[in-house]
């Protein structure tokens, strides 16, 4: 199991799993999970590496933070956190909500990530992601995105939500009951669901921050995309014409949390 760690960073209190040694593994989440996303992944990995993987500001055992969840914001957490566990360097894996700030990490810090992996996600405007927009967003962005709207409708309700997500992201195979519990827990209050909900309600400055950041800087660090449903190819066309160094991976049976529906798909592709 991995030891659990509390590490201030940026102003804020991280929940961290740490486990294993070696060279470092960063590893961030999405919506709606926390650290324990990883547990499959971090058994495979810690034999030979030290993986490191927080829950994000306001998810989970770490601070409910008022403000800072663009993800520029969560970019410097990450590298925050690097640096207080004595890292120079890691490979940063990134989802959902994780890939954002991972990505900004590389492009604003290549010399902290040495190989960056992200997966089932969009990364702002950027073009490339047309055919997955063609029909709108998903139906929970706007919902998510009105402030104070979804965490009242959900009060007293967020087992039942959280259920959705977990059925639908293992195209209808579920999660392990104690990782659901987990989650459930983790996103059980009206303010813990603040905080899950404050990550959408600021996409559009984390949007303005990647836009800024592609126009004065190219992805120099070796990128893998990887690709389940629904995301499938968007992500990797969305970095080919800004990333040095691209692979991209579809893995096809496969829904949007990877590393719990298909973890030894994705520790072959990892390949650390």
């Amino acid at each position: 199991m991995p030891e659990l760690r509390r590490v201030t960073v940026n102003g804020v209190e991280l929940n961290v799993a740490v486990a294993g040694s070696g060279p470092a593994v960063l590893l961030l989440h999405g919506f709606p999970h926390t650290w324990e996303l990883w547990t499959d992944v971090i058994a495979g990995l810690s034999g030979r590496y030290r993986v490191i993987a927080p829950d994000l500001r306001g998810f989970g055992a770490s601070s409910r933070a008022a403000t800072g969840y663009d993800a520029g914001t969560l970019a410097e957490d990450a590298a925050a956190l690097l640096t207080a566990l004595g890292e120079t360097e890691a490979a940063v894996v990134g989802i959902d909500a994780g890939t954002p700030p991972a990505f900004l990490l590389a492009l604003r810090h290549p010399g902290l990530v040495r190989r960056l992996v992200v997966m089932e996600s969009l990364l702002g405007r950027l073009p490339g992601a047309e055919d997955f927009l063609a029909g709108g967003p998903p139906w929970w962005f706007g919902f998510h995105a009105v402030p104070g709207l979804a965490e009242t409708v959900l009060d007293g309700h967020e087992a039942e939500y959280v259920d959705w997500f977990l059925h639908t992201g293992t195209l209808g195979e579920g999660v392990r009951p104690a990782i659901r519990d987990a989650f459930v827990r983790a996103y059980t209050g009206r303010e813990a669901l603040r905080c899950a909900f404050a990550y959408y309600r600021a996409l559009p400055e984390s949007a303005a921050q990647i836009e800024q950041a592609v126009a004065t800087a190219r992805l120099t660090v070796p990128t893998m995309a990887i690709g389940a449903h629904p995301v499938g190819a968007a992500l990797e066309r969305q970095l080919r014409p800004i990333a040095d160094d691209l692979t991209g991976h579809v893995l096809e049976d496969c829904g949007h949390i990877v590393p719990l529906h298909r973890p030894q798909a994705l520790l072959a592709l990892l390949g650390l």
